[in-house]
């Protein structure tokens, strides 16, 4: 399956093993939108080679992951030195013929603390999995997150979280307060700070009650801006949580690819 090559492919990179993973599950001609990394294959084994060189004690846990079409997203934490709070990953792979063709992620660094107490990682709504459920409402789901991201974050309409978001809604973004009344506040004090703020989605990818959104946000014209994945969870026909990860758009790469 798609689902376990991407996650087998991106543990050997980060924690070691058998770097022929990479070479049975990976095209030869693979784009890379990654900014520290070149293209192709042995790129992606260099690149983990020197992860793991400089830090031989890191951990990878792959917690999320949604597949829909050649698309498959996962989220996870990594933590490169033992006893820190690590990084929130998004990591998408296109698959091509059945190998990995091209790849985008984003890496944030996990604060100390968090402006609503959770964490960048669990999972807060009832049921308490990680996997996603409900497979059957994945066409709807991606419906209707796709309408609250065109709504709030392109239109920049708040009244989209009273349509969208459920009562019950739990924040991991870490910079925003919980709840309704959080993410509202926390979008409206956004809005106001960057009023020539522009965002564009590039892609959707969704499963079951998972809907996961990547975009570039710019938030002054002129600026390279940010690449953001927004991960949302839909129960009953509303948003009830949120994770995400932001990292700033590069000067300059070690590959051509943009991160978009």
């Amino acid at each position: 399956m798609k689902t376990q090559i991407a996650a087998q492919v991106l543990r050997t990179v980060f924690d070691g093993g058998d770097t022929t993973v990479v070479e049975r599950h990976v095209r030869p001609d693979y784009i890379q939108h990654n900014p520290l990394a070149p293209d192709g294959p042995e790129a992606m084994k260099a690149f983990g080679a020197g992860m793991r060189e400089q830090f031989p004690d890191a951990t990878f846990d792959v917690l999320r992951v949604i597949s829909e079409g050649d698309l498959v997203l996962l989220h996870s934490r990594g933590v490169l030195v033992p006893g820190t709070p690590g990084m929130a990953v998004f990591d998408i792979f296109r698959f091509q013929d059945g190998k990995i063709a091209e790849h985008w992620d984003i890496l944030q660094e996990v604060p100390a603390t968090t402006a609503n107490g959770n964490d960048m990682f669990s999972t807060l709504s009832r049921p308490q999995v990680e996997g996603p459920g409900e497979r059957w409402f994945t066409a709807y789901n991606k419906k209707l997150v796709t309408a609250f991201v065109d709504q709030l974050l392109v239109r920049k309409d708040l009244t989209a979280i009273d349509t969208y978001v459920g009562p019950e809604y739990h924040q991991h973004s870490p910079n925003f307060p919980d709840g309704v009344a959080g993410v509202k506040a926390g979008a409206g004090a956004y809005f106001e700070q960057f009023p020539q703020l522009t965002i564009a989605p590039k892609r959707i990818i969704a499963e079951g009650d998972l809907v996961a959104v990547h975009s570039h946000y710019v938030e002054t014209p002129g600026e390279r801006g940010r690449a953001v994945i927004d991960l949302f969870r839909v129960r009953d026909g509303k948003i009830v949580e949120h994770w995400d990860a932001v990292q700033d758009v590069p000067e300059t790469a070690a590959n051509d690819n943009t991160m978009f």
